[in-house]
């Protein structure tokens, strides 16, 4: 079979996928499905089992997301996820004009430590829901507002978030001292000009819903703040960062020999950091409630294994399709139309991504996915691989919030008493111009 027919039957099989998760299939077959079938149309079906057991085993994915999951259920568990969020909206309920982007930046920042869309949106939501509708915002306003907090990219602000490692698993190879840092901080100035164009868009577009003063219901706050369990949250995030600073500047040195077993295990100690802050941070949450302490061990581990049914399993079947479409020639297309047209990098890194995430509803398998296909085209035109990776991985976001089957939209949908696709109408300009001016500041 000619090249050109392998790379028409590619595109077939890639459309037929698309179709299938459009129409309800499950996501993680579907990519699986259709990268056995790419992979045999390369004539090399075994590369499909080979990225499967590799991905399956990588300390690059199990280590730092199964521990940050596992903090998270903890967080849960012992009820510091809601003290959080009440510590975060208690102030901007007795100031009801920002009521509405306060509450955005509150599923933001709730985002950064749980990473989780659907979870932030649970912890979130119990809160935001009665506080918003007690001001007079109708059901689709209310659902926007949450979805569009919870999952518009604040995961990418923690250094254990998937789609970072994914994006490190590819520049390793090239750049072995990269660590989540090093993308964390190219992506905080593109989220914050997305918030910065997104919110406004978002607050003009729901000024018809705005309640005035008029109280519509009382209710009536009875909930007992905790400061420390509110804090605790925090705690991992700012602990990496006092690690992570330049040398003259670094609070905190880890020994190597504390977290590697070897000289060897050197190029995992970035995993391996991230994931003993979330342990340490679980030991912290422990203290703060000794009576539910003796859960904590088995609520960890419960969330690790969420992780991997959840999230690791996605990674590895969007890293298999990903293959899959390396093998048959299209990342090398790509590569060469952005050789020809060096303009089309940005534009391409925001709008591929974006458009995958919408069709599978998850901004990780999108990263996964696509990042690869950009890592040499970016080198190629001397720019920065891990801006490039900060733009894929921030775009991906937004196409997963803007999907009607993603899981927090449809959580969002049903915490707030409206329709998935009610939410998505309602935030698709905001996010879009957000995304649009995040592409030219990272291309600028």
């Amino acid at each position: 079979m000619g090249r050109n027919m392998i790379l028409l039957c590619s595109v077939v099989v890639i459309v037929v996928a698309v179709c299938l998760v459009l129409y309800g299939s499950e996501v993680r077959l579907t990519l699986l499905g259709a990268a056995v079938i790419l992979a045999a149309l390369a004539r090399e079906p075994l590369v499909v089992l080979r990225t499967f057991l590799d991905t399956f085993a990588n300390e690059q994915f199990l280590v730092p997301i199964g521990c940050c999951m596992g903090f998270a259920f903890v967080l849960r568990h012992l009820h510091c996820d809601q003290h959080l969020v009440q510590l975060l909206m208690r102030p901007m309920q007795s100031m009801r004009p920002v009521l509405l982007p306060g509450s955005v930046v509150v599923g933001v920042m709730v985002n950064i430590p749980l990473i989780s869309q659907a979870s932030t949106a649970v912890a979130v939501g119990t809160v935001l829901v009665p506080i918003l509708r007690s001001a007079g915002y109708g059901p689709t306003t209310i659902g926007a507002t949450l979805a569009m907090g919870c999952s518009m990219g604040g995961e990418l602000l923690n250094p254990g978030a998937p789609e970072l490692r994914s994006i490190l698993a590819v520049r390793g190879p090239h750049d072995p001292l990269a660590q989540s840092f090093d993308i964390v901080r190219r992506v905080l100035p593109l989220l914050l000009v997305h918030v910065a164009v997104a919110l406004p868009l978002f607050w003009w577009l729901n000024r018809e819903d705005y309640p005035g003063e008029a109280e519509k219901e009382k209710s009536v706050d009875t909930f007992r703040l905790n400061i420390f369990k509110a804090l605790v949250p925090l705690f991992p995030v700012l602990l990496l960062f006092l690690t992570a600073l330049p040398a003259p500047f670094r609070v905190i040195t880890i020994p190597p020999e504390w977290l590697l077993t070897s000289p060897s295990t050197k190029g995992t100690w970035d995993s391996r950091l991230v994931g003993a802050a979330m342990v340490v941070g679980t030991l912290v949450a422990a203290l703060t409630d000794l009576r539910r302490a003796g859960e904590v061990a088995k609520v960890f581990f419960e969330g690790a294994g969420y992780a991997l049914t959840h999230i690791t399993s996605l990674i590895i079947a969007a890293k298999c399709f990903g293959e899959g479409v390396a093998r048959v020639g299209l990342g090398t297309f790509l590569g060469q139309a952005i050789e020809r047209i060096p303009g089309l990098l940005w534009p391409l890194a925001a709008v591929l991504p974006l458009s995958f995430a919408w069709v599978c509803g998850s901004g990780m398998a999108s990263t996964e996915s696509l990042y690869r296909f950009y890592d040499e085209p970016a080198q190629a035109q001397q720019a920065d691989p891990l801006q490039v990776g900060a733009l894929v991985a921030l775009a991906a976001a937004t196409g997963r919030t803007l999907s009607p089957v993603a899981a927090v939209v449809l959580m969002a949908a049903m915490l707030s008493g409206t329709t998935p696709m009610a939410i998505v109408r309602r935030i698709a300009l905001p996010l879009l111009g957000g995304l649009s001016a995040a592409t030219l500041l990272a291309a600028w």
